[in-house]
């Protein structure tokens, strides 16, 4: 049976010392009921609104968690200090020199699309970690310019982001120092980014049937799928159909590690999986809805107008899958993961204008 993961470092991401660090730093995100969208799929519908967690998605979980973990392995456990809250947000917590006992201080390189990098430059300021974060061509220029502002470095790697990926492992392989930070798959980022969401979902509606979350590299849909599935909540992922690597690995049996689909608006949700995230699918969540290019920009257009909320692109394909057809959920309760919300604003003003005649 295939390693999905480690369980001592899940109780301390969702129930630890990495757990108490994290809670302090993410929002507790609003779980709202969505009546007009319920009126339309026959579903009791909530919106798990992950778009007002800091950084603007659930990315900041994920990468919060791994560099918190960072600075424990780099303080020591009995000398680190709790985080406390600060004005903004942004300045180191404990102070700049918390490596100085135990070597130098580590620095961090992640790939992203945009959100794990936002999450990443985020985190890694609060903990006065050096961070650089690799983009692909591809990436809005609004998470790029996010990710600066954050304080990371940010370098264009590649036309997309397996080559931008495979850049920063290749970075971090020559330096012992330099730690890279996967966006999916990664034992602290899947136990922060999923499991710490769904512990919170299932805090804020005990009684919740069924979950559906946008699936890219797997990581987030894997670690809801741990809390969840074993509880007989059923778990379904949404991906654009015209680049889903989860879905193909699924239909053909195996992984697809490295991977060329077609191009998407929602940009987040490309490029491939890994072994692990793979055998979750298998086992939590094998049912991946695809959406339309057409049905994506038209979720975002209805998210704005009906349901009141931002929602990105990247987001978008688990509130698309359902608008035409939600036999999947219909009559259940149902909690619908609206991952982030960090769009361009011209593309919304497009999209709002010209509805789903906007070219990816």
């Amino acid at each position: 049976m295939e390693r999905m993961f480690d369980a001592e470092i899940w109780r301390d991401v969702t129930g630890g010392e990495v757990a108490e660090r994290v809670r302090r730093l993410i929002r507790v995100t609003p779980l709202v009921p969505a009546p007009a969208l319920g009126r339309r799929t026959g579903a009791d519908v909530w919106l798990k609104l992950e778009n007002l967690q800091r950084t603007g998605s659930f990315k900041f979980r994920g990468a919060a968690a791994r560099i918190a973990a960072l600075a424990l392995q780099s303080r020591g456990t009995k000398a680190a200090s709790p985080p406390q809250p600060v004005a903004g947000g942004t300045e180191p917590i404990g102070g700049s020199d918390h490596a100085s006992a135990n070597g130098p201080r580590r620095k961090v390189i992640a790939a992203s699309a945009g959100n794990h990098g936002l999450g990443v430059a985020l985190a890694a300021r609060m903990f006065g970690v050096e961070a650089t974060v690799l983009v692909s061509a591809q990436t809005p220029d609004v998470k790029r310019a996010g990710i600066a502002a954050l304080g990371a470095s940010v370098e264009v790697a590649g036309a997309t982001y397996d080559e931008a990926e495979a850049v920063a492992r290749k970075r971090a392989s020559e330096d012992p120092d330099l730690v890279f930070v996967s966006a999916f798959d990664d034992d602290h980022v899947i136990a922060g980014n999923g499991g710490l969401l769904a512990r919170e979902i299932l805090a804020q509606l005990p009684d919740v049937q069924s979950i559906v979350v946008p699936v890219g590299g797997g990581g987030l849909a894997g670690g809801i799928g741990v809390e969840v599935v074993p509880r007989g909540i059923k778990l379904l992922g949404a991906s654009p159909a015209a680049n889903c690597a989860m879905r193909k690995s699924l239909d053909d049996g195996r992984a697809y590690t490295t991977y060329e689909g077609g191009p998407t608006l929602a940009e987040g949700l490309e490029g491939a999986v890994s072994e692990r995230t793979f055998a979750m699918a298998r086992d939590y969540f094998p049912d991946i809805a695809l959406a339309s290019e057409v049905q994506i920009r038209e979720a975002i257009v209805y998210a704005y107008r009906s349901l009141g909320i931002m929602c990105e692109a990247s987001a978008a394909p688990a509130l698309a899958v359902l608008l035409d057809d939600a036999a999947a959920i219909r009559g259940r309760r149902t909690v619908i993961v609206i991952s982030g919300g960090n769009i361009e604003p011209d593309l919304l003003d497009k999209l709002l204008s010209g509805g789903a005649a906007v070219g990816v």
